[in-house]
Order: C-alpha cells, then structure tokens, then sequence
C-alpha cells in the first residue's frame, strides 16, 4: 500500500514536470506581435543623418521592424560615410536622400552600388522664407513694402546652416535691407509661437518636411528669383544586394509613403519631449492602418 502511494506521488510530479515543459516550449516558439516569432528574423542596419524628418523616420521604421521580428541597429553618421557604407553593404539602408539636388554627387559617385526605393514624403522637400497664413503678401519681393510690419527682419537659425546663406542672398537680391537674424531652431520657433499667437507678422526661415507646418498655418512665400533653390524629392535608398537579402523588408519599405499632416505629427511628438522611439510607438499606435498598408497586413 505505502509503495502504490509512493508510485502515485512519482507520478504526479512527472506530469507536473511535463505540463511545465510544454508551457515553457511553447511560450519560447508561439510569442508573437505583429508576426514577431520571438526568434530575430534577421539584422537591419539604418543609417541616419541629425535632420528631424530622418531621425523620426528611422526611429518609426526601427519600431516597426522590431515588432515584425527583426532586430534594427540605427547608426548616426554625416552624409560621407553615411553613403559610403550604403554603398559597400555595411549599411542597409538610408530614408533621407535628398534628390536631385542636395544629394546629387553621392548619388552619382555610388549609384552603380545602390537601389532607389522611390520617394517616401508626398509633397515638395524644400526651403525658403515662412510666414503665417494671414500674411497677405504672397512673395519675396513685396516684404521691401511691408519692412516694419516685419520689424525689418528675417528670424533665421545658426549661421552655418545652407538656407542662411540662401536667406542672406535672398536679402539682398531682392533688395530688402532687412537683418538676418542668426538663432537657432528652438529659438526661431519660439518667435514664431510668441508672434503667432498676438497674430503678428513674422518672417522664418523655414523647411518642408517640418512639424511648424503641423502646428501652425503657415505658407512659403514665393521666390521668383530662385534664391533657395527650386524643391526636391526625399528618396529611401538600400544597399544593391537588400532587396535579394532581405525581400520582405524591402517589399515594406516600398510602401512607404508619409504626407505633411503624418511626417509633421511625428516630428511634433519629438519636438514636445518624446524620446524618438515612444514617439514612433505613440504615433504607430495612433495611425495603426497606415503602418498596416505599409507592411502589407
């Protein structure tokens, strides 16, 4: 009798171990998340650049990629290296190129070892003087007319930056007479938040994509003359070998497309406070069948 109970108590705690094998073999191989099988599916390596548009693009796609299963390394170079790495494979892909201008000669020089994935941001990529809507001039030329309404200046960012050259040409081909005040972004967007809100007049330097154009109503003034250059296109470029490496990400990529309303909003979540990633994972889970029609589900 004490032997059979003994052989019952051996037999209970062998079911025990197997019911507790089996969960645990099954929560290892059955996790999932959006087609995430807990195994990383394989490894994507962003380059990025320091503009807001590409570090909140790329942040999105790290997110998106890790909740389908992939790990994603973000890398953040200047434009040189960062092209020079596309090009031999160490990275895989870039969602900034800037084209055809801006990016033109690293294009050039590497093409021949890079795929274009098409253009993401639907709208113009551009720069050049940025006044609200209820600005009733339309162009550069008729600011010389309105010089006090802008207290005869232009607000600008650092000194360095390229639409500061072409906003000191801009002043003086057109003739205005107006000081090009040199800031910084936080400081020129806290100009514009300070004259917007008394409905002020006030002239920026300004850039698309952007959140000030998410945030407020806001418009380019024209520029006959062509002193910021005519717009562009923003461009996702991959290494050559990607799309044979990795077909299913590169399908994704593919898709991807972003208007003002959407690219603004993301950037606005960063500019507010928001680490780039809770940024993506808050804008992803507010626009979930953006990011559906992206990856194809």
């Amino acid at each position: 009798m004490q032997m059979k109970k003994g052989w019952r108590k051996y037999l209970f705690f062998a079911l025990v171990v197997a019911m507790v094998s089996c969960l645990v073999a099954g929560c290892s191989t059955n996790q999932t998340n959006e087609g995430n099988t807990g195994e990383t599916k394989g490894t994507i390596e962003i380059g990025y650049v320091n503009w807001a548009e590409c570090v909140a693009v790329s942040n999105l796609w790290q997110v998106i990629l890790e909740d389908q299963g992939y790990e994603v390394n973000l890398t953040q170079l200047d434009v040189a290296p960062l092209f020079t790495g596309l090009s031999n494979g160490d990275i895989d892909l870039f969602m900034d190129a800037w084209l055809p201008i801006t990016h033109e000669t690293y294009w050039n020089e590497y093409k021949d070892n890079l795929e274009d994935y098409g253009i993401w941001y639907q709208g113009e990529a551009k720069i050049g003087l940025v006044v609200p809507t209820y600005v009733t001039i339309d162009s550069i030329a008729q600011m010389k007319d309105a010089s006090d309404q802008f207290n005869n200046q232009i607000i600008g960012i650092d000194p360095g930056a390229g639409i500061m050259k072409a906003a000191v040409r801009a002043n003086e081909g057109y003739g205005l007479g107006f000081e090009v005040v040199q800031s910084s972004e936080m400081a020129m967007m806290a100009a514009m938040e300070k004259a917007y809100g008394k409905n002020e007049w006030i002239a920026i330097t300004g850039w698309s994509p952007h959140w000030m154009f998410a945030k407020y109503d806001l418009k380019y003034l024209d520029d006959p003359n062509g002193d910021f250059g005519a717009a562009e296109e923003l461009h996702t470029l991959a290494n050559k070998n990607f799309s044979t490496d990795e077909p299913e990400v590169a399908a994704m990529i593919k898709n991807f497309k972003m208007d003002d309303s959407q690219i603004g909003a993301l950037e606005a979540l960063i500019n507010d406070g928001l680490d780039p990633v809770d940024a993506a994972k808050q804008w992803i889970s507010e626009n979930q069948d953006i990011v559906n029609g992206w990856i194809g589900q």
